[in-house]
């Protein structure tokens, strides 16, 4: 199939009850989603337009737009400006754990892609002074990426680091995780303060996450120490939630 070419499998919708008590829409929305979790419907799949396939069905658009957005919702489906319809690779769950996101998509099969927005030198603003133990205005290296899973954009990642730090190259970064970077330079990661949360999107990030511009976004902060007890990472980073989700196991005492 081309790049181009969208895809709709018409007979699995041969037998559709129009006078039954189930309705059009989850008739439509639970055969969609057979056929993607079957893989008869291959991820990466553009699906037609909504009108095209209520065309083809005979059914009213709002009736295809529910049935869409049902799989949206289950993370089956994503809307791309510009390209449509498409049938994800699989949603990223991440665990709870001291791992970068590159590393976390290298591990569960996803192929990781990396797009370096800003590497620069900055002033350390109050926030990132105390999380890096620095004074207020010395120079840190100020890193952001948008960070990709099988082509589809799924977080934007700030991250500030020591000057010390100021040698790591685009190249490095945009083919490796900074993590991968960061030990490579002998740097032992030990621990790191995290705190999840949510909000809207701001500023450009609805673009780079090709989400609505005032769409909800998960979001993670960071601080990471090295064995010594300093702090090398401090990070901001925002997800798209229809593409992302943390997992962690809670035991009792």
């Amino acid at each position: 199939m081309a790049a181009d070419e969208t895809y709709f499998p018409e007979d699995l919708f041969a037998d559709l009850d129009r006078t039954g008590p189930v309705p059009l829409y989850y008739q439509v929305s639970s055969r969609l989603e057979s056929a993607i979790r079957s893989g008869a419907i291959p991820a990466g799949a553009r699906l037609e337009n909504e009108i095209a396939i209520a065309q083809r069905l005979g059914l009213s658009r709002p009736t295809i737009r529910r049935a869409i957005q049902e799989l949206v919702d289950k993370g089956l489906l994503v809307r791309r400006r510009g390209i449509g319809t498409q049938v994800v690779q699989g949603q990223v769950t991440r665990q709870v754990e001291l791992t970068s996101l590159y590393e976390d998509l290298q591990n569960s099969a996803h192929t990781p892609g990396t797009r370096v927005l800003a590497h620069r030198l900055v002033p350390a603003t109050e926030d990132v002074a105390r999380g890096l133990g620095v004074a207020v205005g010395a120079e840190v290296v100020y890193i952001r990426r948008q960070r990709s899973t099988d082509g589809i954009p799924v977080a934007v990642l700030e991250n500030y680091l020591p000057r010390e730090f100021a040698d790591i190259t685009t190249e490095q970064l945009e083919t490796r995780g900074l993590y991968q970077v960061l030990r490579a330079r002998g740097v032992t990661i030990r621990v790191a303060q995290q705190k999840i949360g949510a909000r809207r999107a701001h500023g450009d990030e609805g673009d780079l996450l090709d989400i609505d511009g005032a769409g909800p976004v998960l979001t993670m902060e960071r601080i990471a120490f090295d064995n010594t007890g300093r702090a090398f990472e401090y990070g901001h980073h925002c997800y798209r939630p229809d593409m992302y989700s943390f997992e962690t196991t809670l035991v009792a005492k």
